[in-house]
């Protein structure tokens, strides 16, 4: 059976999104945003400074001439770093928390730490995922990225054809995913078992994908003393999107441990911790693809405003304006956050 797949850009003033859509499910989210430094997304290469050394972290600091923090390259066997070293390195996982972006050694570097080349462009990595598929944009992407940001927060979902209610929620030290049964009528409980362990490692792939997640993940299977070789090469066909993932053995309660190596910002750490710059950003952003949408939805009305707060309205107002002389802000003390009203001007 052959894969049906959609792919979605919404090209909004200070933020582009890309969403693949595989069999009418969310899978993937490109995310790139002005102002963040290119020199730190993944796949770009750089000449880069070597800035400290740090045994005990099997690596060291890389100036790549933006902002700190610096990037982070792991010690490589036979090879020595040197403070003041100057390198050509590419990014192979973008920033998370408050750690920088993790680089690769390309090759020896001259002169001041600078980009050679940035990323792909966006809407370029989107077509690569499906070459020839027509790539949808305007309102039915801003749809499509509002709904797919909106499954991934909500840490699972219900899957009644399968009897399977699955949680998929990050700590500070891992993944934990929770696969819970709900036998149905007329199934045999031992087939609906085995087809909740496979529909829920099949899906929380999926939402670990889109939400950009890495690091250690911790499955709780429907039932114990499994069969391990089974259950592993199940897990190894959900998470095949990530080669490089590695499994644990399954153990006699149940559990399947796995790692993902980090490679995207993830999606809760893009949009920022409440009350910081970067959540004010997005705030504004939120707003202006709200105001777009409407634009784009209603082409009679003359003229849209969107009413929002003082500092909303400072951070929005030259977004906004990049949409057009349709579009406007007032500004409005009373209005409440997360509900700025657009009303015809």
């Amino acid at each position: 059976m052959t894969d049906e797949i959609e792919l979605f850009h919404d090209d909004t003033p200070g933020e582009q999104r890309g969403l693949v859509v595989r069999n009418g499910r969310f899978e993937q989210l490109l995310i790139h945003r002005e102002g963040d430094p290119k020199a730190a997304r993944l796949g770009a290469r750089s000449v880069g400074r070597v800035v400290a050394v740090e045994p005990g972290l099997s690596g060291a600091f890389v100036d790549l001439g933006v902002d700190p923090p610096h990037a982070f390259l792991p010690f490589e066997r036979g090879r020595q770093l040197l403070v003041g070293q100057v390198l050509e390195v590419v990014v192979t996982a973008e920033a998370r928390e408050l750690k920088g972006p993790v680089v690769r050694r390309v090759a020896d570097g001259q002169g001041a730490p600078r980009l050679l080349a940035p990323a792909p462009e966006l809407k370029t990595a989107l077509a690569a995922v499906a070459p020839g598929v027509e790539i949808q944009t305007g309102v039915a992407a801003i749809q499509a990225v509002w709904d797919s940001e909106e499954e991934a927060l909500g840490q699972g979902d219900l899957f009644a054809e399968f009897g399977l209610d699955l949680a998929v929620q990050r700590t500070r030290a891992l993944i934990a995913v929770d696969i819970d049964y709900a036998p149905l009528p007329g199934r045999d409980a031992r087939r609906g078992r085995a087809l909740a362990n496979r529909e829920g490692l099949k899906q929380a792939a999926r939402l670990i994908r889109l939400n950009r997640w890495g690091g250690l993940v911790a499955v709780d299977l429907v039932g114990a003393a499994l069969d391990g070789a089974a259950v592993t090469a199940l897990a190894r066909e959900a998470f095949a999107w990530q080669p490089a993932a590695a499994f644990g053995p399954v153990s006699r309660f149940g559990l399947l441990q796995l790692t993902l190596p980090w490679r995207e910002t993830p999606l809760e750490d893009h949009l920022g911790r409440p009350g910081s710059e970067r959540a004010s950003q997005t705030q504004a952003i939120d707003l202006t693809r709200r105001l777009r949408h409407a634009c784009l939805s209603d082409t009679a009305v003359p003229r849209l405003v969107a009413r929002c707060r003082p500092h909303v309205a400072r951070r929005a107002a030259p977004l906004v304006a990049r949409l057009g002389p349709r579009a406007g802000l007032v500004v409005d003390p009373a209005v409440r956050p997360g509900a700025e009203p657009i009303d015809e001007a």
